[in-house]
């Protein structure tokens, strides 16, 4: 009788078509795997993330991935108990499969949900397999740091917890810039089985389109505007009161035009100063991801944002994909922080402190004022960045070698996780 095959393991509450970040790059990193030959099976959620009446198929294989949705696994995002609840009812569901999964070589789990790392410890504990964790946010710093919950606070407590016994478990971590890895050491140090570097955009579903071929600039009247474009999440990790602000400046400067693009609680802000007759604000929801290219070329200028209090916490990733269609970037956030790194190393744009509307403005119309071969020079630069060193093929394979030494040659990471056990 044949042996059956080895099996990786991933544990995501969110996963692809749902259009969140997170769901896409696991489902890129799991198809890497199994086009190297793995049988990957994936345990996510049945409904949307953010929209809970999305339901998706119970079972199918996509690129070569088993993907299995779990019901009763996600509610919504209208509270913290909402979300809880889906949360726990999720890894409650993935202990059981992973637990009885045949021939389990290997866990994968990221930050989705937050909780996951409890469920992926006890699995790897029980079955002997090791774990790579890619954290893609931080929890609970980033509910502290929003002043959802305090330090000291039960679920602070437990969540750190669960952290501590992650990092100290993990085979292998994957953290997104050198300001989250710092954040890790203080909770457990793992300096030595970490590899730092961030995640990829979506290449295959985006590339730059011109401006006068770019239908979407056709369909919402964009032709001979300057486009300011913030597009993806609006989370209170990114704020963009400094933006609506500069926004409110530029009112009579009509070939300026402010793009909203997306979800997120912060949305509300968008629709209210459209409301208070900001005429040159739009607000549009998420794209489809055939569309995305279009969407995103159709801007001359990016807006990505990062909150003073989450560098490290979060990484924002959207400037990847405004990188990606050759657009200089206008960035928001401390000094210190990975979107202030990647705009000084790459020359492609400018970065404005939270707050300094003036400097927002000035840099928007400085930019508009450079010209459009300017522009696209900043542009060129940032896209080569991504066509060499942040590229998906380069990154998604680098990731996909990081999980691979958890399990496949007894290397550092190898060796870091048989010390843990």
């Amino acid at each position: 009788m044949p042996e059956r095959p080895a099996t990786i393991l991933v544990i995501s509450q969110v996963y692809v078509p749902d259009p969140a970040s997170v769901g896409q790059h696991m489902h890129d990193a799991a198809a890497e795997l199994a086009r190297r030959g793995h049988r990957v099976r994936v345990l996510a959620a049945a409904n949307g993330y953010d929209d809970p009446s999305q339901k998706y198929a119970a079972r199918e294989t996509l690129d070569g991935v088993e993907v299995r949705r779990l019901p009763f696994s996600s509610f919504g995002k209208k509270s913290i108990k909402i979300r809880l609840l889906g949360q726990c009812l999720f890894l409650a569901q993935a202990f059981l499969i992973g637990l009885f999964t045949p021939n389990l070589r290997a866990i994968l789990v990221s930050t989705s949900p937050p909780m996951a790392s409890a469920a992926a410890v006890a699995i790897s504990r029980l079955r002997r397999a090791p774990i790579t964790f890619w954290a893609m946010d931080l929890n609970p710093d980033q509910m502290i740091a929003m002043g959802m919950i305090t330090e000291r606070s039960l679920p602070a407590r437990v969540f750190d917890f669960l952290n501590r016994r992650l990092l100290k478990h993990a085979a292998a971590v994957v953290a997104l810039d050198r300001f989250m890895l710092e954040r890790l050491n203080r909770k457990h140090e793992v300096t030595a089985k970490t590899e730092v570097f961030p995640p990829w955009p979506h290449e295959d579903a985006i590339e730059p389109i011109p401006h006068d071929a770019n239908t979407f600039r056709d369909e919402h009247a964009l032709q001979g505007k300057f486009v300011v474009m913030y597009s993806g999440n609006h989370s209170p990790a990114n704020p963009i009161q400094t933006v609506i602000e500069a926004a409110r400046q530029l009112r009579d400067e009509p070939d300026i035009v402010f793009m909203f693009i997306g979800g997120g609680l912060q949305k509300k802000e968008v629709e209210a100063a459209i409301a208070d007759g900001a005429t040159n604000i739009r607000s549009l929801p998420y794209q489809p991801m055939d569309r995305l290219r279009y969407s995103l070329s159709a801007a001359d200028l990016h807006v990505v944002t990062v909150g003073d209090e989450v560098v490290g916490i979060v990484h924002p990733c959207k400037i990847y994909g405004a990188m990606a269609v050759s657009r200089p970037v206008l960035t928001f956030g401390p000094e210190r922080c990975h979107l202030a790194d990647l705009v000084s190393q790459h020359d492609c744009g400018r970065h404005v402190a939270h707050g300094k509307t003036d400097e927002a403005v000035a840099a928007i119309r400085a930019l508009r004022d450079a010209g459009e071969a300017e522009r696209a020079k900043m542009g060129e630069r940032a896209r080569h960045a991504i066509t060499t060193e942040l590229g998906k093929p380069a990154l998604c394979g680098h990731f996909a070698d990081v999980v691979e030494r958890t399990f496949l040659a007894p290397g550092p990471v190898a060796a870091s996780a048989e010390g843990t056990r």
